[in-house]
């Protein structure tokens, strides 16, 4: 097998800088668009749709878009994949993240995200339950326990909550019985189970194949 000298097309190295320079010609009257970013450019990872516009713009603007489900992820050992959990939220457009345990967690894997994510913290699992039932939504447990329903066959409901626990322990056992619902993600290799924020954007795609509206879709 052969290898190329050249960078291939998914060399991120090779790649053009992201975002636009400074908007050309007359500046829009819009409230939406940033002074700042007309004068200076947008580099921010973000849609063009939004390109230029204010962070609370942007906000206000995805949370008319946003679907009916949360995502809750347990963080009692400083778990490293909540941030990856954020950033795959966002692109769904999920209602809210939860976050269960400590409040501190590690924003690096969130690319930023989290400025246009509603966040919310839980100091334990009773906590999100309440918040949960208060406001009519299935607590969906993600964990490849026994008596697991398949999350490639099983129905989600449209209004819930995905929640998810840490590398390595899985849920506590109080996040298991809270759950109306477990779901497992089918594997067929060695490990025993995948990294938690993969599993996470598993399961929300999921959840957007049964109840989206792919039309809305960027």
């Amino acid at each position: 097998m052969s290898t190329s000298p050249d960078a291939g097309p998914t060399e991120w190295v090779s790649r053009e800088e992201v975002g636009v320079g400074p908007w050309p010609g007359d500046w829009p009257s819009d409230e939406r668009y940033d002074p700042d970013l007309l004068r200076d450019g947008d580099r921010r990872n973000v849609v063009d749709a939004y390109r230029y516009w204010r962070r609370e713009a942007i906000v206000s603007d995805v949370d008319r878009r946003r679907h009916p489900f949360h995502v809750a992820i347990e963080n009692f050992q400083h778990d490293h994949n909540i941030g990856t959990v954020v950033r795959t939220a966002n692109a769904f457009a999920a209602a809210e993240v939860h976050i269960v345990g400590r409040r501190r967690w590690n924003r690096r894997g969130a690319m930023v995200t989290d400025r246009y994510q509603h966040l919310r913290h839980h100091d334990d699992v009773s906590g999100l339950v309440s918040f949960a039932s208060e406001n009519g939504l299935a607590v969906v447990a993600v964990d490849n326990t026994p008596g697991s329903q398949p999350v490639e066959t099983a129905e989600i409901p449209r209004e819930c909550v995905l929640l998810f626990g840490q590398e390595g322990p899985g849920l506590s056992p109080g996040a298991q019985e809270a759950a109306s619902l477990v779901v497992s993600i089918a594997q067929f290799g060695t490990t025993r189970s995948i990294n938690a924020g993969v599993a996470a954007g598993i399961v929300m795609h999921a959840w957007v194949r049964q109840h989206a509206d792919l039309s809305t879709a960027w």
